[in-house]
């Protein structure tokens, strides 16, 4: 019997199933939240913590209490950290060279990927062996290699010597990230752009590009947090503190025979982490903007 019968006949009417299948029971929607609050809290606490030790006094931090609240709000680390270790002028160090890099590695990242995905032959399948190569062999295997060849380029010591490693670090993964993003886009777009007269510079950039824009914004989130975040690169090649990168400077905070200003420590992190969540709060918006624009345009 339908509904509309059922509702004649009954006078009442009838009730409406469900879509989309059984709903689940409330006791697993219950643990799946509540496994996703455990994520975040675990996720979060580091943050909190790393927080709530920049307002900490060096009494209170080297106490044996554990407060996730300060006890009294010190302001003094945030200026002890800006006015005694330049970290002004090694967050713009580690601005220029992370934003070069990110900008110069999809440059070149983006035909690569499109060559990768699409052509077909040997010369994909060398491309991808060196993809994979790379990536098996730690930094610290090539860096007194990578050392000699800079000095003898006159580079070491230099932005820009560590602009140009770090592209050729951060090329193999971005390469591989951009063109599964590629390899996803359905040939028969580019095909219908083709179709109807269209360039193939033209498909490219008014049909690939669009579909591409949240790859490419996920790579240079990749990037720019990898650049930004290096270590052990800058301390190796870069020896002038005038060009220290932000993670060589908070290291300074790191005195002889272990003691370590903690407070200044957690301020300098504190501050260091903004121009991330800046770049993050930009880009994410781009990840799912672009996903239909191409097909749109096309």
């Amino acid at each position: 019997m339908s509904d509309t019968t059922r509702t004649i006949v009954t006078g009442r009417p009838a009730s409406r199933r469900p879509r989309g299948g059984m709903r689940r029971p409330w006791h697993v929607v219950t643990l799946q939240y509540v496994a996703l609050a455990a994520y975040l809290v675990f996720l979060g606490f580091p943050l909190l913590w790393l927080l709530s030790a920049s307002f900490k006094s060096s009494g209170e931090l080297n106490s044996l209490a554990v407060n996730l609240l300060p006890q009294e709000w010190d302001f003094s680390n945030f200026a002890t950290a800006l006015d005694r270790q330049n970290l002004i002028r090694s967050a713009g160090n580690s601005l220029l060279v992370s934003v070069v890099t990110m900008v110069v590695t999809l440059l070149l990242s983006m035909p690569m990927a499109y060559a990768l995905a699409r052509l077909k032959g040997k010369l994909r399948a060398a491309g991808t062996v060196w993809i994979l190569a790379s990536q098996v062999f730690p930094s610290i295997l090539i860096i007194i290699p990578l050392f000699l060849v800079l000095r003898t380029l006159h580079l070491n010591d230099t932005l820009f010597g560590l602009i140009l490693v770090y592209v050729t670090f951060t090329m193999p993964f971005t390469l591989w990230m951009l063109q599964g993003y590629v390899a996803a886009i359905p040939r028969e777009l580019e095909e219908a752009g083709e179709m109807d007269g269209a360039g193939r510079w033209t498909v490219l950039r008014s049909i690939v590009l669009p579909l591409l824009i949240p790859g490419l914004v996920a790579t240079a989130m990749f990037t720019f947090v990898s650049a930004w975040n290096e270590f052990f690169l800058a301390l190796v090649l870069i020896q002038s503190p005038e060009f220290y990168t932000l993670p060589i400077t908070l290291r300074s905070f790191l005195g002889a025979e272990g003691q370590t200003q903690l407070g200044p420590l957690a301020a300098g992190a504190v501050l260091a982490t903004i121009p991330s969540l800046i770049i993050f709060s930009l880009l994410q918006k781009r990840l799912t903007g672009g996903m239909l624009a191409g097909a749109v345009k096309g």
